[in-house]
């Protein structure tokens, strides 16, 4: 059995069309049995597609509306990649919005694979050091982050991770990352 180290944790789950299935649901049931309560938020209600690499898989049932969603609600985010749902997400104000609230409390933000997409549209990469899918460095090192190949990186307030093969090793680092700042924040709350 799970330690639940997040008991009573608020973690708001930012995503939309094209997310890349695992790498939301198994960060989202690591943090469930970990004892936190976890939201999926879209920008649209009812279901979002999920996907595995390029093909569909099934649909997920969506907990709020992104505009009914308040960051002061929750004690952390998680941003699961795909590189569909990432690039939608990237251009949508309110996500932005709701990413830069969260981290300008220094609330802890677990990202994977192509989720760095929304941190970058938003600002927030600029002095920050992290991992994402290759294909998406650049973007990272333009919106003035430090780039490293590595199967997580921890980074102030932030754990990131680059893609499905990581997720052990990704919820590990998330779980401890937002049990130290988790905590903080439910605390200062």
């Amino acid at each position: 059995m799970a330690e639940k180290n997040l008991e009573g944790l608020r973690v708001a789950i930012l995503a939309t069309d094209g997310v890349e299935e695992v790498e939301l649901t198994k960060p989202r049931k690591a943090l469930d049995d970990a004892g936190a309560k976890t939201v999926l938020i879209a920008p649209k209600g009812g279901k979002i597609q999920a996907m595995k690499h390029h093909d569909k898989s099934g649909q997920l049932n969506v907990d709020t509306k992104l505009s009914d969603a308040r960051p002061e609600d929750f004690d952390a985010l998680l941003l699961p990649g795909g590189a569909l749902n990432a690039d939608a997400l990237r251009v949508e104000e309110k996500a932005q919005e709701f990413a830069r609230q969260m981290d300008q409390v220094r609330k802890p933000i677990a990202v994977i694979c192509h989720g760095p997409w929304l941190l970058i549209s938003a600002g927030l990469v600029k002095g920050h050091t992290l991992t994402s899918y290759h294909t998406i460095r650049d973007d990272v090192r333009n919106g003035g982050g430090q780039w490293v190949d590595e199967e997580t990186v921890r980074d102030q307030n932030w754990v990131s991770s680059r893609q499905p093969e990581d997720i052990p090793a990704f919820n590990r680092e998330m779980i401890a990352l937002f049990a130290e700042k988790g905590g903080q924040t439910r605390k200062a709350a």
